[in-house]
């Protein structure tokens, strides 16, 4: 399920003439807040229910460059969740559908009013049950990854 599509920024170009490492991470931060609108935690929604998601931790992969004015896309799949927390995968593709990067995160939903952690309210909870999850036996590869030097 592609969940953002955007180009890369001039902004977001670096000295080696691509696109720099931190922007990717923002590329995957935007991914976030376009998952919040799509299960209902936009800006009317957070008010409404009182509620927000938080980033909890991150892996980001880096796999190809991406330079300025190239279409990007974003799909999401769902690992895992339960009643406050998702974990998520996105892919970041550009126009040829190319994988440039992934990011591995969980999100944890907070009450806004308390800043603690709270079970996602029910209407969120039936959109999340509607996103695309993976099968326990197909992960994405790049998914559960850890930073070792292998000897």
């Amino acid at each position: 399920m592609v969940i953002l599509e955007s180009r890369v920024a001039s902004a977001w170009v670096d000295y080696n003439g691509h696109m720099n490492d931190a922007e990717y991470a923002r590329v995957f931060s935007l991914a976030v807040e376009a998952l919040m609108e799509h299960i209902g935690l936009d800006t009317p929604g957070r008010a409404h229910f009182g509620y927000t998601i938080y980033t909890l931790e991150t892996h980001l992969c880096y796999r190809r460059e991406a330079h300025e004015g190239q279409p990007l896309s974003v799909a999401l799949t769902l690992l895992d969740r339960d009643t406050k927390r998702l974990h998520v995968f996105f892919k970041l593709h550009d126009e040829a559908g190319n994988l440039l990067a992934t990011s591995e995160q969980m999100l944890m939903g907070i009450d806004s009013n308390t800043g603690r952690p709270a079970p996602f309210p029910a209407p969120i909870e039936d959109a999340i049950a509607a996103l695309p999850q993976a099968e326990p036996s197909v992960w994405p590869e790049l998914a559960n990854r850890t930073i070792a030097i292998r000897r």
